[in-house]
């Protein structure tokens, strides 16, 4: 499994309308993607512009393909809510229990 986590500061006092565009406009976007598996969408409680949105893949190809062809359309959606451009970085899921994603043992 794979993961992209994007950092996202929004406007001031614009926290919890970028967090309803997601759940409104993007993630009907993400659903349709092949390989999509699941979006989490968190506020910091101590940076109130600091939103993260973890999205869950089955491979990184899945989540590359995203990126290439949609995630364009994705930021123009939310920018009018951003103060800057999304910083985006991805990981390799080591474990899960809600994915259920084992971690793997040495042998």
């Amino acid at each position: 499994m794979y993961m992209r986590v994007v950092e996202l500061t929004s406007k001031s006092g614009k926290a919890r309308e970028l967090c309803n565009t997601i759940d409104d406009k993007v993630l009907p976007i993400l659903k349709r993607q092949a390989g999509f598996v699941d979006e989490t969408v968190i506020v910091s409680d101590t940076e109130p512009n600091l939103v993260l949105a973890l999205s869950f893949w089955n491979t990184r190809e899945d989540a590359q393909r995203y990126e290439r062809e949609q995630f364009d359309t994705v930021q123009k959606t939310v920018q009018h809510l951003m103060e800057a451009a999304p910083a985006v970085r991805t990981f390799d899921v080591h474990a899960s229990t809600v994915h259920k994603v084992a971690a793997e043992k040495a042998a």
